[in-house]
């Protein structure tokens, strides 16, 4: 009797939205990361999630039922493994939180994936190339720029962020940002750095929508910058890229990443 195909869920948890899809799915279930404090007569909610990290492991596991719900369908088949994004920034043991905590809920293998290396299969870089490709990932509380050559992350920098507006990120959090940026580009090799130049900054996430960032960013480097198409869906697309190619997303795991984080 041939085995039951297993089937695998790409999970991207974030500060505001948390976004999951199922391997066979066709719509990304998308909602707010956002729980009911626990206990009898007790009101309000809770933000489980802080700059991209789990703080609250308790209402995070409550979150990520809720989420498995919104990807799952009567009559799946069982998940055989959750690939999770988890921010460049995050420790050691931000990242053992949130593996406990998707292993607990998923009841399955988890797998995490940098969550700019996720964007930028989901923007169709060709992360696993020669050619370096530079990107920035503009998240509600957390911001990561990162260069990417040979499936690996050579250099990153990072910004976490109080808040965020519906209008954008705010004046010092556009400072912050632009410069992190360019302080990256000027760290690389020259060889690097005028191979990055060539093929442009790429924005992905939320914040990728703002024309002020945008515009700062192209006066702030001199070179090309361009938001992808629904950028605050690359992650997720990315992931679920990842679930499909398992040679990938074995190539893009397992590697350590030296991250400057911008005050």
């Amino acid at each position: 009797m041939t085995a039951p195909r297993r089937d695998f869920v790409a999970l991207d948890l974030g500060t505001a939205r948390t976004r999951s899809l199922w391997s066979g799915g066709f719509a990304i279930a998308d909602r707010s990361s956002v729980v009911r404090r626990a206990g009898i007569g007790v009101e309000g909610q809770v933000r489980p999630v802080r700059h991209g990290m789990v703080t609250d492991p308790e209402a995070c596991l409550r979150l990520l039922r809720l989420v498995m719900q919104d990807a799952m369908v009567p009559g799946d088949r069982p998940v055989e493994r959750v690939l999770a994004g988890v921010p460049v920034a995050a420790s050691p043991n931000d990242r053992r939180t949130l593996h406990a905590v998707v292993a607990q809920a998923a009841g399955c293998a988890v797998t995490l994936v940098d969550e700019p290396l996720a964007a930028a299969v989901g923007a169709g870089l060709d992360v696993a190339g020669s050619r370096p490709s530079l990107l920035l990932d503009v998240g509600a509380g957390i911001v990561e720029a990162v260069a990417i050559r040979d499936s690996v992350i050579v250099d990153a920098a990072a910004l976490q962020l109080s808040a965020t507006t519906s209008a954008g990120l705010p004046a010092y959090a556009l400072d912050g940002v632009v410069t992190m940026t360019t302080g990256l580009l000027r760290g690389l090799p020259d060889r690097l750095r005028q191979a990055v130049r060539t093929g442009g900054l790429v924005v992905t996430g939320g914040g990728a929508q703002q024309a002020e960032l945008l515009h700062r960013l192209r006066t702030a480097l001199r070179m090309p910058v361009s938001a992808v198409p629904d950028p605050q869906h690359a992650t997720i697309r990315g992931l679920t890229r990842l679930c499909l190619q398992p040679a990938l997303a074995a190539r893009l795991t397992g590697h350590g990443t030296l991250t400057r984080h911008a005050h």
